[in-house]
């Protein structure tokens, strides 16, 4: 059974749209029937409120707090996590008030955002919580009504005996006091009432309203605002003249500190213009500065010297391609890609006497709590933690720098200080997803079988480049998978579904070029592939074959798979972060370009929470997977980024975004990750359906810059 959410054009409203390809998107809630949810700050609920645990509170007034710990960047957790508490505590949803929870490690477990591994990780917790809760106030309407637990039933924050029925309100007193029991009863799947059922953001009135809610929002009294100009990447700095800059009305002072020169003032006007005039000259560290050229170098050199360290390898590799009738080869490529969320990097600081204040978005509180800490030489207990919510991250609010740089200052300062990125020190200065190339090899037999494959993967501070356990590992008999990495001065960071937002790509792209080898459907390809690995696995399988094949066979039949006329589809396929997602890209020919028309998704993250917000996910992490593969790119020229802001770093645009209609397997096992999935496999399906409509083979991001791009046209031309 799939749930299903098709795309409808007139729900989106198109707000903005720059000439240099900034997008806003807001979403016509008119046209969703969820229920209305307001975040409020009532002291009255808040003050009577009673605790039952660190998720929720009940007041007498019968209305809920429910805290949600983990940062809100986009991924709906704000929403999501209370949606479970309340669903097995049995409320009324209207009833509901949300709370962003302070960062706390003694309450809380992993109050992190990233690797979409918050809902996996707590869904467990969350359910226990509300079903603890809810057995307490049904202990205590026995007690009070004197008859058995086992006669009460709940519904919508009652308890009910017969025809009495008591709230949840005029009981949480009594039900506080009573002892938590060990084991709750947890509802079954088909009893739930909110889980599975549409809920708008519950920050939405405050988002369309302007109300504070992200760091940049932020304001104390007597606080100072700071900007900061950093080194180039593979320098330091020599000297600094900053009498002109002092000059600007509005500008306190001008501070140097760990290489980097900070103008502090009044407000963030002032200190753009002062920075504008400092006088800096900065020195190499240690070796000569790197460009984009130098990469490109430097990674065909490191694939064919031979020395990549080995991930895993099935069979005799060598013997196979030795005897291979023949060898296909191909290599991908992907530049540097800057975060970019809405929000630039900013923090507040406040360092006292025997503690510090700290206020914003981060995607790791407890790593920006540690950090503060190590820098004032005081406990990290002595560090409060207040998140606000994140005007995007997608990795990049997993570092801690910008906190650190509030810190210092704030220290240097004896004063709170608000520290601000502007959009080019974010693009400039940021931590960026690692360039990466690959190559691939498949050795073929004399009957055209796939008999060996080699994937051998050169990374910029990535780690490791390779998922080597991930498909198609344990399905073909002979296979090596390596790795290499380059150390460079240029700082990188997780980016959206790290390693596989391109991995992914390349991979479903080979496999294609595989499949045309040897004249094979390309779904029918990766299916045969599974079927292999079922019934004669190779090594350690660690993806679930029977998830991977329901997407594909769902997402076959919803976008009618080689059964139209007059498009050209691509298929592509990804397992990445729990979850399974298959998507057909299609494309046509309109006034003799090719057109990228629409793409197909499903989806299997087991328990969908919430649609709406499940939709906007999958949604979200596809236009950024197509977005960033056809036309961002990030380029170096003495260790500074050529591109400095969206004039430059070419984001998709919305006439260039296709129609796509999403699907979910409705499979009732726990969630599993949502953020990321949707982003890796796009790249793929989308270069696929270019190939199959133009011919042209896209092996190198962004599309854009590949020969032959100018008779394509991205964009869709309804």
């Amino acid at each position: 059974m799939n749930k299903e959410l098709k795309s409808n054009r007139r729900d989106f409203l198109k707000i903005a749209a720059t000439a240099g390809g900034g997008l806003l998107i807001g979403f016509n809630w008119s046209a969703c029937d969820s229920p209305k949810m307001k975040v409020i700050s009532d002291e009255e609920i808040y003050d009577k409120a009673i605790n039952f645990n660190s998720f929720l509170s009940i007041s007498p007034s019968n209305h809920v707090v429910i805290f949600s710990p983990n940062p809100e960047l986009g991924q709906n957790i704000k929403t999501s996590f209370p949606m479970i508490v309340a669903e097995e505590l049995d409320v009324d949803w209207s009833n509901v008030r949300v709370q962003q929870a302070f960062l706390d490690t003694e309450k809380y477990d992993r109050q992190v955002t990233g690797g979409s591994g918050a809902m996996p990780h707590s869904w467990q917790r969350l359910r226990e919580a509300g079903a603890t809760a809810r057995q307490l106030l049904m202990e205590a309407a026995a007690k009070r009504l004197n008859v058995p637990m086992s006669e009460l039933t709940t519904d919508k924050g009652n308890v009910i005996y017969g025809s009495k029925k008591l709230n949840y309100g005029e009981l949480a007193n009594e039900a506080s006091t009573l002892p938590v029991p060990e084991n709750v009863q947890l509802k079954s799947v088909k009893d739930f009432k909110i889980i599975g059922t549409p809920v708008k953001n519950v920050d939405n009135d405050a988002m369309f309203t302007g109300q504070p809610l992200y760091g940049l929002d932020v304001y104390r009294d007597g606080m100072l605002h700071a900007m900061i100009q950093r080194p180039p990447f593979g320098m330091k700095l020599k000297s600094v003249n900053s009498d002109e800059a002092k000059k600007v009305k509005g500008v306190k002072d001008v501070l140097t500190f760990k290489d980097n020169v900070a103008v502090v003032g009044e407000g963030t006007w002032p200190l753009i213009k002062a920075r504008r005039l400092l006088n800096i000259e900065y020195e190499p560290i240690d070796k000569a500065l790197e460009s984009t050229a130098f990469h490109n170098r430097k990674f065909d050199e490191m694939l064919n010297s031979g020395k990549a360290e080995v991930k895993r390898k099935d069979g005799d590799v060598d013997t196979a391609f030795k005897n291979a009738a023949r060898v296909i080869k191909s290599e991908y490529q992907c530049p540097f890609l800057s975060h970019s969320p809405m929000e630039p990097m900013n923090f507040f600081a406040h360092v006292k006497e025997d503690s510090v204040e700290l206020i914003g978005p981060s995607q790791t509180p407890d790593r920006a709590r540690k950090a503060a800490a190590e820098i004032c030489g005081i406990a990290p207990e002595k560090v409060s933690v207040e998140l606000t919510r994140l005007g995007g991250g997608f990795g990049r609010r997993l570092r801690a720098d910008f906190v650190e740089e509030a810190v210092e200052l704030s220290k240097m300062l004896k004063a709170p200080v608000k520290l601000t990125w502007s959009r080019e020190d974010d693009i400039t200065g940021g931590a960026y997803r690692p360039a990466v190339k690959y190559r691939f090899e498949a050795a073929l037999n004399s009957k055209d079988e796939l008999i060996g494959y080699k994937l051998c993967g050169v990374g910029m501070n990535s780690g490791n480049s390779t998922r080597e356990n991930n498909f198609p590992a344990g399905a073909i008999d002979n296979l090596e998978i390596s790795s290499m990495e380059y150390n460079s001065p240029i700082t990188t960071n997780a980016w959206r579904a790290p390693i596989t937002n391109f991995l992914a790509f390349a991979e479903q792209s080979f496999l294609d070029e595989v499949a045309e080898a040897i004249g094979k459907d390309p779904v029918q390809f990766r299916l045969d592939l599974l079927d292999k690995a079922k019934s004669k696995p190779v090594g350690e399988i660690q993806y679930d074959i029977d998830r991977m094949k329901g997407v594909i066979t769902t997402v076959a039949e919803k976008s009618g798979w080689g059964k139209k006329q007059g498009v050209s589809q691509g298929f592509s396929v990804y397992f990445s972060h729990r979850s399974y997602v298959a998507q057909v890209a299609e494309a046509k020919i309109v006034e003799g370009k090719a057109v990228l028309d629409k793409i197909y998704a499903v989806t299997d993250c087991g328990i969908v929470i919430n649609p709406t917000g499940a939709d906007q996910q999958v949604r979200g992490g596809m236009l950024d997977g197509m977005g960033h593969a056809m036309f961002a790119n990030l380029t170096f020229t003495n260790g500074v980024a050529d591109q400095k802001n969206f004039d430059s770093y070419r984001l998709i645009r919305m006439k260039e975004i296709p129609e796509i209609e999403t699907h979910f397997i409705d499979n009732g096992i726990d969630p599993t990750g949502l953020g990321e999935p949707a982003l890796p496999p796009t790249g793929g399906a989308v270069a696929n359906a270019i190939y199959k409509v133009s011919g042209q083979r896209l092996r190198n991001q962004p599309f854009m810059n590949e020969e032959g791009m100018k008779n394509i046209n991205l964009g869709n031309p309804v």
